[in-house]
């Protein structure tokens, strides 16, 4: 049984795919913590809703500490609009994954989240968007790419369209994610992920 953390800063959409999934045995796994570096975030509340320990916490070793005490195997940036340092993820190598609002490497890096993502897209013309889940590393959206969606990009979208259409494949590629890596499916050789039948 893989024991989760995620990371939020917001409403938690995706965090709520997970517990989903988790609730239902589609992921073999079960949330031990949710933490958040903002007070009010919606996705604390959605944690404690399904009686999962929910923490606001901004000092990183603190978090580090927590993780470790509840024995997390996996975390998941869900939403989690907060630089992670080197030293955060050499605790967690390999062990941190994060979904990104855009086909990586495109729209992304240091400054490109949420509805900034989507507005690039439409700025730049592009044809297709979509979603990334990927390792975590020291490079911002640089980790090994585990799953990818594309999603249509129409001449009339805004940045809330694409939003509201990338948002309905994160939903169902994180918990995947997780469940391929609940059930040992993943395995990273030279930089790049290999999803075992």
């Amino acid at each position: 049984m893989l024991n989760i953390g995620v990371l939020v800063s917001g409403g938690g959409s995706n965090l709520q795919a997970i517990i989903d999934d988790c609730e239902n045995g589609e992921i073999k796994g079960n949330i031990k913590v949710v933490i958040s570096n903002k007070e009010d975030a919606f996705g604390l509340e959605r944690a404690r809703k399904h009686n999962i320990r929910a923490v606001f916490e901004k000092n990183e070793d603190k978090v580090i500490k927590i993780l470790k005490e509840e024995n997390v195997d996996l975390v998941v940036l869900a939403g989690y609009l907060k630089i992670i340092s080197p030293k955060f993820i050499s605790e967690f190598e390999n062990k941190m994954m994060n979904i990104h609002p855009s086909l990586i490497p495109s729209f992304c890096g240091d400054g490109f989240y949420g509805e900034k993502v989507h507005q690039a897209v439409i700025d730049y013309g592009a044809k297709v968007s979509g979603a990334t889940v990927h390792f975590v590393n020291e490079e911002v959206d640089g980790g090994a790419i585990i799953l990818q969606e594309a999603v249509p990009v129409y001449f009339e979208d805004t940045a809330e369209d694409i939003q509201k259409r990338v948002l309905v494949e994160e939903h169902k590629m994180l918990p995947r994610a997780i469940d391929l890596i609940s059930r040992g499916k993943v395995e990273i050789i030279d930089g790049r992920v290999n999803i075992l039948k």
